[in-house]
């Protein structure tokens, strides 16, 4: 397995090239420039073109990009120019904020879709069918940043039941000593009840629209894949073995039908990735999508690269996890190739 890992990974180089050039070639022609967004309305030619000269962009494209390349090489992803930091400082810091979010909401909505799912295969055509439709149906049609202010503007403005979403902790509260970076595992870490409630409070919000998001594809495609293992000869003959409804649900057709479960859950993980950049602005989530967006609007070029980078590293691990998770559902899988 050792080995197979390995593989994969050196296989995934090439892939993570292309990334990173294809982010430089994009990044440099993204309108507007960092040097006259820096000076300032008000600078003068010179000032500008100073400035241009200490940033490296009045050098050939070329140049650039080898010089970024030899930084990568070593670990250096470049200085943010909004806020005058490390890129690799800052994206250690806020890359468990996004992880945190998209983590807690993948697991709601696995935790809700694939019972609905599965329900739904058993019982076509019945309420909980229906149910299942109009929940998946909603789920695809309505925008995260609606579902998102809308969750905020009843159950904080109206209600009053939800803190208010404004970032990851209330003011009242200082952060938990950092160990992971997550919030909720470093306040149980620290023994903090309340603080960890804090924590739990603020993640309701958004971890329930970011969940409504993914919920649809999961719970579609748990249905459709229940559907087919169930019409198949060897549920059939367990039926007819006299095994239980609820060891041929759960140990044959449930564990056939976990596959492309599996397979959707990666696509979906990159889905939330994306949809997390708008919920993080709703909700002022300090995560990595609203670092990326607020260096993309300054043409700020490190920022930008460091994100979709991680990004690019992050999708290379869940792919892994995906194929190594194909072995545990069924053994027979092989994923030397």
């Amino acid at each position: 397995m050792t080995r197979i890992i390995l593989r994969r990974l050196l296989a995934a180089l090439p892939n993570l090239a292309g990334v990173i050039v294809v982010t430089f070639l994009l990044t440099r022609a993204i309108p507007g420039d960092p040097a006259a967004y820096f000076a300032g309305a008000s600078a003068t030619t010179e000032a500008v073109e100073q400035i241009r000269q200490q940033l490296g962009l009045d050098r050939p494209l070329l140049e650039q990009f080898f010089r970024y390349v030899a930084d990568l090489a070593r670990g250096d992803l470049g200085l943010s120019l909004t806020t005058g930091q490390p890129v690799l400082q800052e994206l250690m810091a806020r890359l468990p904020a996004s992880l945190e979010l998209v983590l807690l909401a993948l697991l709601l909505a696995c935790a809700v879709a694939i019972p609905l799912g599965v329900a739904a295969a058993t019982r076509p055509g019945s309420w909980i069918d229906q149910l299942a439709r109009l929940v998946t149906t909603a789920g695809v049609s309505l925008p995260t940043f609606f579902t998102g202010l809308l969750l905020a503007y009843v159950f904080y403005f109206l209600l009053g039941w939800a803190p208010s979403p404004l970032g990851r902790l209330d003011p009242m509260f200082s952060p938990p000593p950092t160990v992971t970076g997550l919030y909720l595992v470093d306040a149980a870490l620290a023994g903090d009840r309340a603080l960890w409630w804090a924590a739990a409070k603020q993640l309701v919000l958004p971890v329930l629209t970011m969940a409504i998001f993914v919920l649809a594809p999961i719970a579609r495609m748990t249905r459709a894949s229940m559907l087919a293992v169930l019409s198949s000869d060897f549920v059939r003959t367990a039926r007819a073995s006299g095994l239980s409804r609820g060891t041929v649900l759960v140990r044959y057709a449930l564990r056939n039908a976990l596959l492309p479960v599996v397979t959707t859950l990666g696509m979906v993980f990159g889905f939330m990735i994306g949809s997390s950049v708008v919920i993080e602005k709703v909700f002022g989530w300090p995560g990595v999508g609203s670092y990326a967006i607020d260096a993309l609007t300054a043409s700020d070029y490190a920022p930008v690269q460091g994100f979709v980078l991680a990004m690019g590293i992050l999708f290379v691990l869940l792919n892994l996890l995906i194929d190594v998770l194909y072995v545990v559902i069924d053994p027979r899988v092989k994923i030397e190739h």
